[in-house]
């Protein structure tokens, strides 16, 4: 099983290649929206989803582990999400194929591409540097299991989030006394 750095790397991947469609099918004359929708539903809500399980599993161990400013990428990192899940939110509003909507579209790209050239120079690489290879593989077998079984947002709060809120709900729940193995075992030694 690969480490959480590199799930969260393939699905970058995988966006950068969603949008890649979508380039392919709005230079067509007349793009129909039911190719548009075939592309962009299941980008949207893995854009949400996988936004969603880094705050879960990704950002409050890189605020534990991290050494170059944990807290600076995370608090950027919420509020980029935040862009992307507005852009999306705006999408999914807009009729398929409309002006507005591949504004919403481009809006949700920009901050994508933005967020994740940061994450990879920044929270990935300290992550890899700082954390332990038996805490990267634990983190990538839940990663992996919760993208498996939430391909949508059903069931999942996609609302925008505060990001100091976040961090400080973060950093208080790793306080003495609380549980922050995340049900995986020890690392010790790892």
């Amino acid at each position: 099983m690969a480490d959480i750095t590199r799930l969260i790397l393939a699905d970058h991947e995988w966006f950068r290649e969603q949008f890649a469609k979508l380039d392919y099918l709005e230079a067509q004359e007349t793009p129909r929206p039911e190719d548009l929708e075939r592309v962009w539903r299941p980008l949207g809500d893995k854009l949400d989803v996988h936004a969603y399980a880094e705050e879960s599993i990704f950002y409050p161990q890189l605020l534990k582990r991290g050494e170059d400013d944990p807290e600076g990428e995370t608090l950027d990192a919420i509020g980029d999400h935040n862009d992307i899940r507005d852009g999306v939110r705006d999408a999914n509003d807009a009729e398929t194929g409309s002006d507005e909507w591949w504004a919403a579209v481009g809006r949700a790209r920009k901050a994508n591409d933005e967020h994740m050239g940061e994450e990879e120079r920044e929270g990935l690489s300290d992550f890899r540097k700082h954390a332990p290879v038996g805490l990267r593989e634990a983190l990538g077998r839940q990663y992996h299991s919760f993208m498996t079984t939430h391909p949508t947002t059903r069931g999942l709060d996609v609302s925008d989030r505060d990001p100091q809120a976040y961090v400080d709900s973060v950093e208080t729940d790793s306080g003495p006394g609380t549980d922050s193995s995340l049900g995986i075992g020890s690392l010790k030694g790892k």
